[in-house]
C-alpha cells in the first residue's frame, strides 16, 4: 500500500460519519479512529500501520513531506496547555520550527527546511514516529 493510496483513505474518512477504520493488504495493516463526536468540528485521526519496512520516496514534483529525522515522540506543541507550533493553512518560513520529538528524554526541535504550506498534519500528538515517517503534507512555497 502506498502513500497516496493512505492519504486517499484518510481523506475519505474525514469526510464521512466513520469514528472507525481499518484495513489489511497483505502483511499491512491500517487503522484509523477519529476522536470526537459527529458533527463536531473534524479531529485529527490516528493512523497506525503494521509491518510496513521500507519508506517510499516521498517528495516529487507536486507533493512534499516534513519527515521524522529519528525515531521518537511527536509533540505539535511544546507543552499540553500551549498552542500547536503549526496547523492545517500556516506558512512556514525556512528554519520555523514545526513540531518537538522527544527521543530519550531529549526534546528535539524539527524544522522546516524550506518556505511552505502545511497541507495536512499526519502524526497525532503524543504517537510514537520512525525514522522517515511523514509528519506533515506540504506544499513548498516558490519566491
Amino acid at each position: 500500500m502506498n502513500l497516496d493510496k493512505i492519504e486517499k483513505l484518510v481523506k475519505i474518512i474525514e469526510n464521512s460519519s466513520m469514528l472507525d477504520f481499518s484495513i489489511q493488504e497483505g502483511d499491512v495493516k491500517i487503522k484509523m479512529s477519529r476522536r470526537g463526536s459527529v458533527g463536531a468540528p473534524a479531529a485529527p485521526m490516528s493512523v497506525s500501520t503494521q509491518g510496513v519496512d521500507t519508506v517510499e520516496s516521498i517528495d516529487s514534483e507536486d507533493e512534499s513531506y516534513i519527515t521524522s529525522p529519528i525515531v521518537g515522540t511527536f509533540y505539535s506543541a511544546p507543552s499540553p496547555d500551549a498552542k500547536a507550533f503549526v496547523k492545517v493553512g500556516d506558512r512556514v518560513k525556512a528554519g520555523q520550527t514545526v513540531c518537538i520529538l522527544e527521543a530519550m528524554k531529549l526534546m528535539n526541535e524539527i524544522e522546516s527546511d524550506y518556505d511552505c504550506e502545511i497541507e495536512a498534519v499526519l502524526a497525532s500528538n503524543e504517537q510514537k514516529v520512525e525514522y522517515g515517517q511523514p509528519l506533515f503534507k506540504v506544499k513548498k512555497i516558490e519566491d
